[in-house]
């Protein structure tokens, strides 16, 4: 009997994930199959995440509220507060083309890691890439964009580290969601269904033509509201797709992204496999340090198998970016116009 690989402080994920069969794993054949396990492990997925947790203290009422309305010279930027569960208020901006004939698509924005949050998504902020913008392209493009705050950033923060001028408080939030049975994948994703549920409450915004897209942080919680809610009828994760144990189980990252249990579970094809057949586009940065693109490749061709059980495999994509850790918009809004248009009033976006 061969001995056992040595358990060391950076083998042991690597090694135990090898050995542990994933009980949620999708070992599906046929469609009838697939439709069964993704409503399985849907709701077993709620349940890692904490999302019953948040759902078992009521449904509250929206409440919606407009702060504040100005218009540019290329759209109208609004000001927007709801509520998403009892004493838990959501800021977001929501970017309204100027010219337009409605209902409209709507894009989902959530940002990522960063001190400026989603200022540089709707242009306002300081860009490192050309491309942050992602929800002024949205509204470019011709779509409602919705840009929220995520949980544990901007106003989001603890007190002190508002007062420390920290730019995140992901792990003290984290950890504290934990000790209630919860996870801040949870809870930003159950605030972005929130959000679906106020878009059916706007006359100028097509419920049955919404897009979730962001990038790395931005891109997990694209990822997982896709997953989570069947309302969502286009998902683009961007800097984020990858393997689980390649990227977060074995880089360092950020505390929020883990997610207790979750690996003893499913891989992040499986979580990707939730979508199906709903048409999915995996952006990533061929020179990505923390997502490596090999293991990008490697989900992705798990992810598009998966994909073929349904003969959907048209409506599941890869577009690598040249780059690194940066969203890339080359072919993303041409996807998504592709599955979202309900006529030729969609503009294409100039370059």
């Amino acid at each position: 009997m061969s001995a056992s690989p040595r358990l060391t402080a950076d083998t042991y994920l690597r090694i135990i994930a090898a050995e542990t069969e994933r009980a949620s794993a999708c070992r599906a054949s046929t469609p009838a199959q697939l439709r069964a396990w993704q409503g399985r492990f849907r709701r077993r997925l709620r349940s890692l995440l904490g999302i019953d947790h948040t759902a078992a203290r009521g449904r509250t009422a929206l409440a919606p509220r407009r702060l504040s309305r100005v218009v540019t010279p290329s759209h109208i930027r609004e000001e927007w507060r709801i509520t998403t569960e009892p004493g838990f208020v959501l800021p977001f901006a929501v970017l309204r083309p100027l010219h337009a004939d409605g209902p409209l698509p709507v894009a989902i924005t959530p940002h990522g890691h960063g001190v400026d949050a989603r200022l540089k998504y709707i242009g306002e902020g300081p860009r490192i890439h050309d491309e942050d913008d992602i929800a002024l392209q949205a509204v470019q493009s011709g779509y409602v964009a919705i840009a929220p705050d995520m949980r544990g950033f901007a106003s989001l923060r603890t007190a002190k580290d508002i007062a420390d001028d920290h730019f995140s408080s992901c792990q003290t939030l984290h950890l504290r969601a934990q000790l209630l049975g919860r996870t801040l994948i949870g809870e930003r994703s159950w605030d972005i269904q929130r959000l679906v549920d106020w878009v059916g409450t706007q006359r100028d915004c097509d419920a049955g033509r919404i897009a979730v897209v962001g990038n790395s942080g931005g891109g997990m919680i694209s990822l997982f509201a896709a997953a989570l809610d069947p309302r969502i009828a286009v998902a683009m994760p961007s800097g984020y797709f990858c393997t689980f144990a390649d990227s977060i189980g074995n880089i360092v990252h950020c505390a929020c992204n883990y997610v207790p249990g979750l690996l003893t579970e499913a891989e992040m094809w499986d979580v990707g496999a939730l979508i199906a057949p709903r048409p999915v586009l995996v952006i990533a940065g061929r020179h990505d340090p923390i997502f490596p693109i090999a293991a990008t490749r490697r989900a992705f061709s798990k992810l598009r198998s998966i994909y073929r059980v349904l003969g959907a495999t048209d409506r599941c994509r890869l577009s690598v970016g040249d780059a690194g850790h940066r969203f890339y918009a080359k072919d993303a809004w041409s996807f998504a116009r592709r599955y979202l248009r309900r006529s030729d009033a969609m503009p294409t976006r100039n370059a």
